[in-house]
């Protein structure tokens, strides 16, 4: 690599100014005037400047990059003929400028133009060829990408993925689903629509494995059938067709008798459960909430027909307690007829009655409810008195007499507010 002298003086680093041997000499300007229009200098002491400045000692260019050599300037070009660090063009003519140390290294492994082996076919390319043809050498060893664990060469791998692979993913013959290979036995001992044979070795001699079950119940020509009136109570089993129906033929009288009777069974278990679900639709709170709905039909109907008595659904004080029912005479009762809405509490046959304490002594309130918005209620209340006959243990009787207040609340005072409101009562 060619350098100019300037070139070279820029990259220098001088361990003294000048030799100790030498010392400069200043310039010595002539005694006379210079005339204006040509100044002459005296170059005398040029030669001399640079005799010390080629004698100079200095560093190499490529100090900071390793080397060691320092002498004087004037044998520096013939030092970067040699530097070890000095670059210098590829011997390869790739281009690339490199470091003399460097040479070997760039020649074996990077130069674009060096000759290159690859390592698992043995073709000799060039460098540039070779990082082409690294990475698709179809004899490179490589492990399968779904991590069965096999290596192999780069040209089988696309066989073996797809045909050998225990990892591969593979459609079931019988559902079409997509399972690993190896796990596909497994799969196959489970697969619904797998065929396995009948247990009965009839005419199909095998069927979906998610279809057996309706095969043997419906289907199945060896499978002893139940009569279609198993359900009435008939025990006979044989065989599908003409055996059955000759069957059924024969014992129609047989099937009637069995059918009247689960018949008379089921009427049985339906009252039984509307009672049951009757239990479960009472309230067991100790409080009613009892809407009176027609109003004015009800009314005039209590005007027409005279003890008309409207009953509440009835409800329990506890889960176990007594059993109550409200009774109301929209036109009144006793005292309160013709004038009065009258209102009264009974109990009624509990189930728990035999475990209760009697006469009943818990205290009852009743409530008229004031449907305005500034409700004003009416309530009235009292507590048993223990010797009144109305709250000892009640009989099966069904005309069990209520107490209360015959005149709970007058005609005239239920129009003068909301208590009655959309032809609705509340108490």
């Amino acid at each position: 690599m060619v350098r100019s002298f300037a070139q070279w003086t820029k990259t220098l680093s001088f361990p003294s100014r000048l030799s100790p041997q030498k010392q400069s000499t200043p310039s010595i300007l002539p005694d006379k005037q210079a005339t204006p229009i040509s100044v002459t200098p005296d170059v005398s002491n040029i030669s001399d400047s640079e005799k010390d400045i080629m004698s100079s000692l200095v560093y190499c260019i490529h100090h900071k990059e390793g080397c060691k050599w320092n002498d004087q300037l004037r044998k520096l070009k013939a030092h970067l003929n040699t530097c070890k660090h000095d670059a210098i063009p590829c011997t390869n003519a790739c281009g690339a400028q490199i470091p003399r140390v460097l040479m070997e290294d760039h020649l074996k492994y990077t130069c674009a133009e060096r000759i290159a082996h690859c390592e698992f076919c043995g073709t000799d390319l060039s460098g540039a060829a070779l990082d082409k043809h690294t990475g698709s050498c179809p004899l490179e060893p490589l492990y399968c990408e779904n991590k069965c664990g096999m290596k192999l060469q780069r040209r089988l791998l696309a066989r073996h993925k797809s045909n050998e692979c225990s990892k591969r993913l593979v459609n079931c013959r019988y559902c079409t689903l997509s399972y690993v290979a190896d796990t596909l036995q497994t799969h196959h001992a489970a697969c619904a629509r797998a065929p396995v044979p009948c247990p009965n070795r009839c005419e199909m001699a095998v069927v979906p494995r998610e279809d057996l079950d309706s095969h043997l119940q419906d289907q199945c020509a060896s499978l002893l059938a139940p009569c279609v009136f198993k359900e009435a109570g008939c025990r006979f089993k044989g065989l599908r067709g003409a055996p059955m129906e000759r069957h059924l033929e024969d014992s129609s009288q047989q099937h009637l008798v069995l059918m009247c009777g689960l018949v008379t069974r089921q009427q049985h278990q339906i009252t039984s459960l509307k009672s049951a679900l009757s239990r479960l639709s009472l309230n067991h709170t100790g409080t009613l909430v009892w809407k009176i709905s027609d109003y004015s039909a009800k009314m005039a109907d209590a005007r027409a027909k005279e003890g008309m008595e409207l009953v509440s659904p009835p409800f329990y004080t506890s889960q176990f307690g007594y059993k109550l029912q409200a009774s109301l005479f929209l036109n009144g009762n006793g005292a309160g007829e013709n004038t009065h809405l009258s209102l009264y509490i009974k109990l009624l046959p509990g189930e728990y009655d035999a475990l209760l304490r009697w006469p009943f002594a818990h205290s009852v309130a009743f409530t008229l409810f004031d449907q305005s918005e500034k409700a004003c209620n009416i309530v009235e209340s009292f507590v048993p008195d223990p010797t009144w006959e109305n709250f000892q243990r009640p009989s099966k009787e069904p005309d069990t007499l209520g107490f209360g207040f015959p005149r709970f609340v007058s005609h005239e005072t239920l129009t003068k507010r909301h208590f009655v409101r959309d032809d609705t009562l509340y108490i």
